[in-house]
């Protein structure tokens, strides 16, 4: 393999190109890329195309060859930006960060656990068990976010709904110690609805694909897809996804990182619930919105561990306050119908900030002094969802695109511009470029 990687295609950095142009550029990546080195520098950036298939380059042999290494003693890869974060942020104790960009289907997620897998290889061989524990609970959680934030589209079998920042903390030595995730704008509107060609959120279909006949049974859930209105647009999609394998998967992750056999339960009767609520149907008895299927009514409040008649009054009235009176105000059919929707997509959204929470709980550093272990740095990788454009787009979309224009302009400025700067203040000769 090392002699495999020593031959090199065309330019490894476009920074060495005689000519810079769209065309040479683009000639480069193809010529690359065909030759099976997807990653080609540019400086200190790395340029990644998505080849869609298992590549053998991410393996102990692999993670070896870029370990201490410096940026360009080795091919372009994703390891040797990691390491290079790794170096800074341990060299002069430092904060960093890995800042992963890109249209949707483009790789970012992959390179996010890829990049999360090699920092937690080189880091010390230690028998701390401590140190083992936070490495296994930051690669576990992934598994986790992924079930319930992320969902194929039509451009991605495994496409982030959710934008991720997740911090690493190292002791004084720079072995991980703990974590911290944030996550931003979760596509809720998918709960409810979604494109021609793509699924809801993994989740429920890992649930009903994977979950026991008597699992499923205490939730009054059956394993037919299309039986459910908010997922039977994607139920009937061809997928290379093995819903039955990943929830087991999922389920045995959850269990590592620390969730208690109940609160694993929880999660999958509010997963219920809100499949429940799909099915709910209103009818009109003169200008009255009724529940037509009253047994969904009994099942939701069952698995919400509340009374039959609150969930009625939630699903048919709104609470409207008039100065110092408060009056409930009955729905009409469509507003009842538009109520249900953002009770389902309020649900899942408060279920998934609860999983993040609970894993943040789990993985946070916990009991370091740094008067006595020294300060305690921080490597951050930033996964953002990716621009996309539907037929429909969605808010959560519109933000997220104009999410990933802020994101593609700060990287220009932290790029160029500083660049720029650095060769006037060395009195490099320099024909200022423009750039907006």
């Amino acid at each position: 393999m090392a002699e495999q990687e020593s031959l090199e295609f065309g330019k490894a950095d476009f920074v060495l190109m005689d000519t810079v142009s769209m065309p040479e550029f683009m000639a480069n990546l193809r010529l690359r890329f065909e030759k099976g080195r997807i990653y080609t520098f540019i400086g200190e950036v790395v340029v990644s195309v998505n080849p869609y298939k298992s590549l053998n380059i991410y393996g102990r042999e692999t993670i070896e060859q870029y370990k201490g290494r410096e940026l360009y003693e080795r091919p372009p890869h994703l390891f040797a930006i990691a390491d290079a974060a790794y170096k800074a942020m341990k060299r002069r104790s430092k904060d960093t960060c890995i800042v992963i960009s890109g249209e949707s289907g483009a790789g970012k997620t992959e390179a996010s656990k890829y990049i999360m897998q090699y920092i937690a290889a080189i880091t010390n061989p230690s028998q701390r068990a401590e140190i083992e524990r936070v490495k296994n609970m930051l690669l576990k959680s992934n598994c986790v976010l992924e079930a319930f934030g992320n969902a194929k589209t039509n451009r991605n079998d495994n496409s982030s709904r959710f934008g991720k920042y997740m911090d690493i903390n190292f002791d004084f030595k720079g072995d991980p110690i703990g974590g911290h995730i944030s996550n931003y704008l979760l596509e809720k509107s998918r709960v409810i609805v979604q494109q021609p060609g793509e699924r809801s959120f993994h989740s429920f279909y890992q649930l009903l694909q994977g979950g026991s006949e008597q699992m499923l049974r205490s939730l009054h859930l059956q394993k037919s897809l299309s039986s459910y209105n908010y997922i039977h647009v994607g139920a009937q999609l061809k997928s290379s996804i093995n819903d039955a394998a990943e929830f087991k998967v999922v389920a045995d992750a959850m269990k590592v990182i620390g969730f208690k056999p109940e609160e694993i339960q929880t999660v999958y009767k509010i997963l219920a619930t809100i499949l429940h609520l799909g099915n709910l149907k209103f009818v009109v008895d003169g200008d009255t919105p009724l529940i037509e299927n009253g047994k969904v009514v009994s099942i939701i409040a069952e698995l919400l561990s509340t009374k039959t008649d609150m969930v009625e009054k939630a699903l048919l009235y709104r609470t409207v306050a008039t100065g110092r009176d408060v009056i409930d105000k009955q729905h009409t059919e469509q507003e009842a119908c538009y109520g249900r929707d953002a009770f389902a997509k309020a649900i899942y959204e408060r279920l998934f900030c609860w999983i993040v929470t609970r894993i943040n709980d789990i993985i946070e550093v916990k009991n370091y002094d740094t008067t006595v272990h020294g300060k305690n740095t921080v490597i951050g990788v930033l996964d953002i969802y990716g621009f996309e454009i539907f037929d429909n787009n969605s808010f959560e979309q519109f933000c997220i695109n104009y999410c990933n224009e802020k994101l593609q302009q700060l990287f220009i400025q932290l790029v160029l511009k500083q660049e720029q700067e650095e060769y006037q203040r060395e009195g490099i000769p320099w024909k200022h470029m423009g750039f907006s």
